[in-house]
């Protein structure tokens, strides 16, 4: 087994436990990669090939219609993301997703996924584990975006999610909020 981040191996683990073998296999299958602040991972008319894990750094992803982004999702150190519909369904991506930061990641192609989920109950069972966990969490955001204002949006993030606040820029926060960086503007400053 190469040498591996400790924080890899206990996200794998939280997800869904692996015996040796499994782990070794999927872990082999990996592949570092670096990206600058800025690179995209993948850009919205082409196709998604990998899942990643970041190790450090930090992407969002984001709709850019060439007069607004949308900022709809960041990742941060010990996350696995991917785009998959892109992914699964062998179609173009509709967003982007960029380093937000100097990034190292792990990546696993499509194609060798497939041939693990062949060959190893496990990395099956990793798979699904993790399909739930990227449901609950999207199911989970659209349902915050619904049932909170903006005020208690920024709150909540103020309170759960604070890495938002130091390393998102306020344009990106703004957009993701769902609204103006004025309107984010007179919020901080009602709040603090």
């Amino acid at each position: 087994m190469k040498s591996t981040p400790q924080h890899l191996l206990e996200s794998l683990s939280h997800i869904a436990p692996m015996d040796e073998e499994a782990m070794s296999l999927f872990l082999d299958s990996a592949q570092q990669q670096i990206v600058k602040k800025d690179d995209y991972l993948l850009q919205e008319g082409h196709r998604c090939h990998y899942i990643w894990f970041i190790e450090t750094g930090a992407c969002r992803a984001f709709y850019d219609n060439g007069k607004k982004e949308t900022n709809t999702t960041f990742y941060f150190e010990n996350t696995f993301f991917t785009n998959l519909n892109s992914l699964r369904n062998n179609v173009s991506s509709a967003y982007n997703i960029q380093a937000i930061e100097g990034t190292t990641l792990w990546r696993w192609h499509k194609d060798e996924l497939s041939r693990l989920y062949g060959i190893s109950p496990g990395i099956v069972l990793f798979g699904r584990q993790w399909l739930e966990h990227l449901l609950i969490a999207q199911e989970t955001h659209n349902d915050w975006l619904k049932k909170n204002n903006p005020e208690e949006r920024y709150q909540s993030i103020l309170t759960h999610h604070p890495e938002l606040i130091q390393r998102v820029s306020l344009t990106q926060l703004s957009s993701y909020l769902g609204i103006s960086r004025e309107t984010l503007s007179r919020i901080r400053r009602r709040i603090q």
